[in-house]
């Protein structure tokens, strides 16, 4: 059994579990009904499944004998539904506080809970299409020279991919620079009206920047090495590699929880009154600031 693959197996049970543990907070927690919930419930179903695609290809692979087509298949298919959906959430995440920003006066008006569920609803079903296409002919099974370092799905199918990941980073980048710009032009008119709101608003705008930045460095450390080594690399080059620039894409469904999840009060408030019945003092009388989901 190969060490590597242990180690993926580990992190997949390690993602499942800790995205499992968001859901079941959002789900009992009737106060977390918003939009952004929804979006963020999305994102950890997506890299809850993701868990289970990594713990489903090590059982696929080393307890399944006689080896299966179908299971191999099926278990690339999973992996490839959830790591679509979990970038796609993110995405959404990004468009999501885009508009909060941009049109904050009819934000609330026109992002309704049913909007969001039918779009959430829509972008799911484009990913699970993703998933079905190496049951539909995505896949080199019958030609092993084909194959990419996403085995079982051919070099040209995981370019194609490996393009649209690098396209939707591009798109959330430029997102989040419109972010910023907005943030910095609503902390200055703050400043030529009032001097202490400027103060407050210039704390938030520097927390929110800082989240900004957590969250497309780690997006970009963790998923950028191996979509640039998947668009360039195939079958020939030495696995090593292949494992080594995985495991941390596999990380990023690890961290996308406290990122966006733990670091929620809100959802801080349900973990603490979850484990201990309580929650802290310092909660009640903490600002809530843009910058908190």
């Amino acid at each position: 059994v190969s060490p590597w693959d242990i180690a993926l197996c580990a992190t997949g049970t390690a993602v499942a579990g800790e995205n499992a543990l968001v859901l079941a907070v959002l789900f009992y927690t009737p106060s977390l009904r918003a939009p952004m919930f929804l979006l963020i419930g999305s994102l950890a179903l997506a890299d809850l499944l993701a868990g289970l695609g990594l713990v489903a290809n090590f059982a696929v692979r080393y307890l399944l004998r006689p080896p299966s087509e179908a299971a191999e298949l099926g278990a690339a298919g999973l992996l490839l539904a959830a790591f679509s959906a979990s970038v796609c959430s993110l995405l959404a995440i990004t468009v999501d506080r885009y508009l909060s920003l941009y049109n904050a006066l009819t934000y609330h008006s026109e992002r309704t809970l049913g909007f969001t569920c039918a779009m959430v609803l829509l972008m799911w079903v484009l990913c699970l299409g993703v998933g079905l296409l190496p049951l539909l002919g995505w896949n080199c099974l019958r030609d092993q020279s084909a194959c990419s370092i996403l085995r079982p799905v051919t070099k040209d199918n995981a370019a194609v991919l490996a393009v649209t990941f690098l396209l939707l980073f591009a798109l959330m980048m430029q997102l989040y620079l419109q972010i910023c710009k907005i943030a910095f032009r609503h902390a200055q008119q703050i400043a030529v009206q009032h001097q202490f709101i400027a103060t407050a608003q210039a704390t938030s705008t520097r927390k929110g920047l800082s989240t900004l930045s957590l969250i497309l460095g780690t997006f970009a450390l963790c998923w950028i090495p191996f979509a640039i080594y998947s668009l360039v690399a195939d079958s020939s080059y030495p696995v090593v590699y292949t494992y080594s620039l995985a495991l941390p894409a596999t990380c990023n469904s690890l961290i996308n929880p406290i990122i966006y999840a733990f670091r929620n009060p809100d959802t801080q408030k349900s973990l603490w009154l979850a484990c201990c019945g309580c929650v802290p003092s310092s909660f009640s009388s903490r600002p809530r600031t843009s910058s908190d989901v």
